[in-house]
């Protein structure tokens, strides 16, 4: 009987031995915790990174060779570290410091020593490499900018961090990853897939062949090719426009919600961010925090959208019919807000919504506002119904683009005035300045140009994005490619478009006109205040202006916002109608326009806050 039991226990201990060394010889062929075992080194094979074109084609952005200095401490032997710092184009210090952090990720794992090496340097260092044990040489790309232009929307790629490495067991100590941008919202199609060879190691730390006879290997996935909806010669072309201008410019195509350029300035080089000076550079456009190079002002800067705004108020009044194409309404240089009289340079006299826009009467637009919230009981319900109209335009939230969030702008509620005034202790005269773009709503030039858009196509939009292709076929994404509907009858459009059309023909754009094009435009002028050693003081005006052309076929809607740029058709105007004639016809008839742009500067206004000098509000000086 002891026998048996004897018997029946060592076979019973030796099933469950076999049993487990089966499960992890056949069945756990997980990576995940392989390199766990110091037997097994992992060497990557690292894709290049797709290629990004624009909406006609042309590169963009393309991949040049680069060279990692890759580092495993363990395998580290002593060396000449004053002649390999030589080589590597480091001090000592640095050097110690690199060797000190790899070991603190892994003492077995590869890290990188020295990124992003140049061909010459690479040429000088591999020939003497075989005298470091423990360092070797990676290959890798690093991103080639066939333009100088639209760093803010291609953004850049950096290496990752802890941070990363948490979040994402994909990646590596060393690897590249997208930041900002298209690289950073499309880092999934872009990246590719990294190849691994896994090789096994004896008890003497020697190479003795690939682990599992490369059962577990794979080859490097190229990252995938796509186009953007930017054009890049409209892209170049604005930046050039902003030269000593700070602001933001979007345009859109109106069939399709396709961003057309997307400008920010000031701006950068893109090729800053590139290989080993990226650091130091990106440092050095950081902390300047006057220009603000690396904040992107097309989605970030909310500002007051000035008299554009009236268009959407006009549409309003129209669609809950307090007022007809018809209704005049009394200008007396300016309206009421108790005693205290708000100014208007239309001249005075009775307005329609026609001239009402074309030559931007103040009063004529708050009177509508007033008459939308006289058509309703109490202030709560018009306000309701007024926030919701707005809010159709893409107003007042994130509108779901494609690009890393920027601001949501605001379309103020009830609530927000009950904080401020209580519970039915307010009226449409305490927010008349809402009338004509002012008071407390604020808009990016994003959601300005998508309203535009939808003013454009009579009453919806698409949503903006920036993706057009990947690996050559048009995207279908049901967000980017089905229309949203505003709250305002198509009926509605045709008396604010002829007013819009009339800016170019007889308003306040009249001087902006472009030979063989029918454009509608609203210029705009936002106040603009800040604090002055505590003190609240009024800066020049901001200059804005939103188009699109042509009037009955639109394909493009522009957006232009300048700080310090005084009246709407003083900057931002001239700079809309360039760039629809730019995008229309390609190339430039309006030289005058074009020379004006190109050698003015607003350095002086900006300079302003800091050098005391006075700001002299929407002073016509050229």
């Amino acid at each position: 009987m002891r026998k048996i039991l004897l018997s029946s226990l060592i076979i019973l201990i030796a099933i469950a031995f076999l049993g487990r060394l089966s499960y992890l010889q056949i069945f756990s062929f997980s990576t995940d915790h392989m390199l766990d075992d110091p037997a097994i080194k992992a060497i990557y094979d690292y894709p290049e990174r797709g290629y990004i074109y624009d909406r006609n084609g042309k590169l963009l952005v393309g991949n040049d060779p680069a060279y990692d200095v890759m580092v495993i401490p363990r395998e580290v032997k002593p060396l000449d570290t004053l002649e390999f710092c030589g080589l590597l184009g480091i001090d000592k210090e640095k050097f110690i410091e690199k060797l000190r952090k790899a070991r603190v990720y892994s003492p077995r794992l590869p890290s990188v020593l020295v990124p992003q090496l140049s061909k010459q340097d690479y040429a000088k260092l591999q020939e003497k490499m075989r005298k470091y044990t423990g360092f070797y040489i990676q290959k890798r790309s690093l991103r080639y900018y066939d333009t100088p232009s639209a760093a803010n929307v291609l953004g850049y790629i950096s290496e990752v961090n802890e941070g990363d490495l948490a979040v994402n067991k994909y990646y590596v100590q060393g690897e590249l990853k997208g930041r900002t941008g298209v690289e950073r919202y499309y880092e999934d199609l872009l990246r590719g897939r990294k190849g691994v060879q896994y090789i096994q190691k004896d008890r003497f730390n020697r190479d003795i062949g690939p682990y599992k006879n490369g059962a577990l290997d794979t080859l490097p996935e190229q990252g995938k090719q796509i186009s953007i909806t930017i054009d890049k010669t409209l892209q170049e072309y604005g930046e050039t426009l902003m030269n000593g201008k700070r602001g933001g410019i979007v345009a859109i195509e109106p069939a399709t919600g396709e961003i057309l350029s997307m400008i920010s300035g000031p701006t950068y080089d893109p090729a800053l961010l590139v290989g080993r000076e990226r650091s130091k550079n990106y440092t050095k456009l950081y902390n300047d925090t006057i220009a603000n190079p690396t904040w992107d002002r097309s989605i970030h800067a909310q500002q007051p959208p000035g008299s554009p705004f009236k268009t959407l108020n006009a549409l309003i009044a129209l669609q809950e019919g307090v007022i007809d194409e018809n209704t005049k309404i009394q200008c007396y240089n300016g309206f009421y807000v108790g005693r205290k009289k708000k100014g208007c340079h239309c001249g005075g006299g009775l307005r329609d919504v026609h001239s009402g826009i074309y030559v931007s009467c103040n009063a004529y637009f708050a009177g509508a506002f007033k008459k939308i919230y006289e058509k309703f009981d109490t202030t709560d319900e018009g306000m309701d119904v007024w926030e919701k109209h707005m809010r159709s335009f893409g107003l007042g939230d994130y509108l779901g683009y494609d690009l890393p969030f920027g601001q949501k702008g605001r379309i103020p509620s009830k609530e927000y005035y009950d904080k401020w005034y209580g519970d039915n202790r307010w009226s449409a005269s305490y927010i008349i300045s809402n009338s004509i773009g002012q008071g407390e709503i604020l808009a990016t030039p994003v959601q300005l140009a998508n309203m535009t858009a939808a003013i454009a196509n009579r009453g919806h939009y698409f949503t903006p994005h920036i993706l057009k292709k990947i690996e050559g076929k048009e995207i279908t994404e049901p967000r980017f490619t089905e229309a949203k509907h505003t709250t305002i009858d198509p009926k509605y459009f045709e008396p604010v478009i002829e007013g819009m059309a009339d800016v170019y023909k007889k308003g306040t754009a009249r001087w902006l006109q472009i030979p063989d094009i029918e454009v509608a435009g609203k210029t705009g002028t936002a106040e603009n205040f800040t604090k002055i050693n505590g003190v609240r003081t009024q800066l020049t005006d901001h200059s804005v202006f939103v188009a699109f052309a042509p009037v009955d076929d639109p394909k493009i809607a522009i957006a232009v916002y300048i700080e310090n740029g005084y009246f709407g058709s003083r900057y931002a105007g001239h700079i809309a109608s360039l760039m629809i004639e730019k995008y229309l016809k390609g190339e430039i008839t309006r030289t005058d326009l074009e020379k004006r742009m190109l050698e003015k500067t607003l350095e002086a206004e900006y300079a302003k806050p800091f050098s005391g000098e006075e700001f002299k509000i929407n002073e016509r000086v050229w």
